[in-house]
Order: C-alpha cells, then structure tokens, then sequence
C-alpha cells in the first residue's frame, strides 16, 4: 500500500516509517498477551484480521465522527470524500475484538497498513465496557487532530453534500455510510445521529437521481 501510494499519489501525506514502526511495536508490546481492538466503523463491517471474540463494547469520551479527509478510498484528490474516525468527546457504542496472544505479531500489522499508512490516527489503550459492564482495555484508533488528513469539525450541510457526492477506487463515500449504518442496525447498536446523517444523504442522492441537480463535486 505504502509503494503504492508513493508511486502514485504522491500527493498524499504518509506516515514516516520509523514513526509507522515504532508504533507498531508500542502496539504489539503494550497488549502485554491477548490484545483488545475497539472496532466503531468498517472494522465492524469488514475486520479483515483473525479475532477469537467479539463483545459489544462502548468507548467513553469519544464519539465517531466523519472527520477525516479519504482522497483516494472514498473520494479523490480534487474531490476528496470523508471516514469516520473517533474524536473527542461523548460516547461510542461498538465492538471490542479480541486477538489472541500467539497471533497479535502476525494480525496487528495487517490493520496499520490498513489503518495507519497515512497517519490519520493515534493508536491509543483506552478504556471500554462490555455489554455486562466489565471494563476492557482496549486499542483504539482516534483521528489526530493535526493530521494532514484531518477534516476537523465540518457543517452537516458539508458532510452531507460530500458523501452524497464523493467516490474514489473503493466505492463512494455514501456507500460507505449505508454500511456502517446497516452494520449498527443489525447488531441493535443505536446511533441517531449517524442514522439521521444517512437519511439526509439518501435523500440529497435521490434529488440527483431525479434530476434537480447534477452532482459536481463542489463543496457547499
């Protein structure tokens, strides 16, 4: 993914690679045995890794949040879309995946190249509760705030018109949500204001499809 992008976006900020390395290892050496990965997005949906337990799981003083640029997975560099990440503040209902001592070496690289390439986010153990109220300490990936790739705190207007409109080599941006919203419902996780950002986006996309107006890529 790294060559990939240096190859051919080179228009993207990256990780350095020591800073990549390095905390990568602070990962694998801070789970100390079975590690515990808070999953609030596409984690859900698409792991992509090995895990031997799943548990219902909410994360204190953060919430997930579209506020992240994607210019290249859900979007472009003229028309970037938006991820979801986890910011400060609130709470956020998900899941904590549990990866086994004996494979955390082997798993935990496969999710930084996926998550940590571009240096979004800061890999931090933090505390979550299970669906019993036990505590969990847990990986999670929060967005840094200054990240080249940060988005920081946009109007709804502005989410809204770009992942009705934003598309890169993975799919588009609205895509995107419509799954994360399905994956919620489906594991009765509750979440009114990603639901209610999915309806304005559906509605704004059937607007176009009816011909009101031909989406542009333009930014409110």
């Amino acid at each position: 993914r790294r060559r990939n992008y240096e190859r051919h976006h080179p228009e993207l900020a990256l990780m350095p690679r020591d800073a990549y390395e390095a905390s990568l290892e602070a990962a694998v050496t801070g789970a100390g045995g079975d590690l515990w990965l808070f999953a609030y997005g596409s984690l859900i949906w698409n792991p992509l890794f090995l895990f031997a337990e799943r548990r219902a799981a909410r994360a204190r003083d953060l919430h997930r949040r579209f506020c992240l640029w994607s210019r290249m997975g859900r979007g472009t560099a003229q028309y970037p879309g938006l991820m979801l990440a986890l910011d400060n503040g609130g709470a956020c209902d998900g899941f904590a995946f549990r990866i086994p001592a004996e494979h955390v070496r082997e798993e935990l690289p496969l999710i930084w190249r996926r998550e940590m390439t571009l240096g979004s986010y800061d890999p931090r153990f933090v505390e979550v509760t299970d669906g019993h109220g036990s505590p969990l300490r847990a990986l999670a990936f929060i967005a840094r705030p200054d990240g080249a790739h940060y988005a920081g705190h946009l109007p709804a207007a502005t989410v809204v018109e770009v992942l009705a409109t934003a598309s890169g080599r993975l799919g588009s941006a609205a895509d995107y949500l419509y799954e994360t919203a399905r994956s919620l419902r489906e594991h009765a996780i509750d979440d009114p204001a990603l639901f209610d950002l999915e309806a304005r986006v559906r509605a704004r996309r059937s607007a176009y499809a009816a011909g009101s107006r031909v989406p542009s890529g333009d930014r409110p």
